[in-house]
């Protein structure tokens, strides 16, 4: 991925938590309009490789750049500015707002001007949002404040989407509408970036993904080059 192509573009990224050193020397890049799968066993990383892009956790060392910005250091809502949206694991809605008012908040053109992304097509994106619109968020099942996450993501008229722990906790039912609207966002052109523990599905909207071991990246390659190679399926993610 050449550097004028990367919309984000990490090198050598060494993170710590006090004594623990988590990131190893880390590059990662998010092409634009490209869909990237980020997988590995519990406590390999992936959250905190999203966090330390995202500003929310700091690096010692390495490089960050937001559409060829260095952002390292920067503040988060720096980078979101730059047009990088985060779902993250836990979701992080507002529960004593409502469905509109949670979606209407956060309405906003892209960085380009865009207006892909309005109220009326989240809502026709995820039609068990607009059946819930009065209910507080704190109202909401699971699967539905994922969805409302998402949409309210979305309404930032994102370049990239961050989605961490996409499917945790959900029933399949909720789960395969997940997958459904992740490949809605893939074809809008929106890059992506999932983290999520079914590398099935995951594979089935990504085209390239990378596996994290211990804070190292093990494998770095195309959804076919991974289905090709169930070893390291077997090896690196216990299937």
């Amino acid at each position: 991925m050449a550097s004028d192509q990367a919309l984000i573009e990490a090198r050598g990224l060494q993170t710590y938590y006090g004594a623990s050193h988590i990131l190893r020397g880390i590059d990662f890049t998010v092409g634009r309009g490209e869909t990237i799968g980020l997988m590995g066993r519990n406590g390999m990383g992936k959250s905190t490789l999203l966090k330390s892009l995202m500003g929310l956790v700091k690096p010692r060392a390495g490089s960050v750049k937001i559409m060829g910005r260095e952002m390292m250091g920067r503040p988060p809502y720096e980078i979101a500015q730059l047009g990088i949206a985060y779902v993250p694991e836990g979701r992080g809605i507002f529960g004593n707002l409502s469905v509109v008012e949670n979606l209407v908040m956060a309405a906003r053109p892209g960085t380009r001007g865009q207006r892909d992304w309005t109220y009326d097509r989240v809502l026709e994106t995820f039609p068990r949002l607009k059946e819930r619109l009065g209910h507080g968020g704190q109202q909401l099942s699971g699967g539905e404040q994922q969805m409302l996450t998402i949409g309210r993501a979305l309404m930032t008229n994102p370049d990239v989407l961050i989605l961490d722990e996409a499917t945790e906790g959900l029933a399949p039912l909720i789960a395969r509408e997940i997958w459904r609207i992740c490949g809605v966002i893939r074809e809008t052109g929106i890059s992506s970036v999932i983290v999520d523990k079914n590398w099935k599905h995951v594979t089935q909207v990504t085209d390239r993904n990378v596996i994290l071991v211990k804070g190292e990246v093990v494998f770095a390659g195309t959804s076919d080059e991974l289905r090709a190679q169930p070893q390291l399926l077997d090896q690196y993610l216990g299937v």
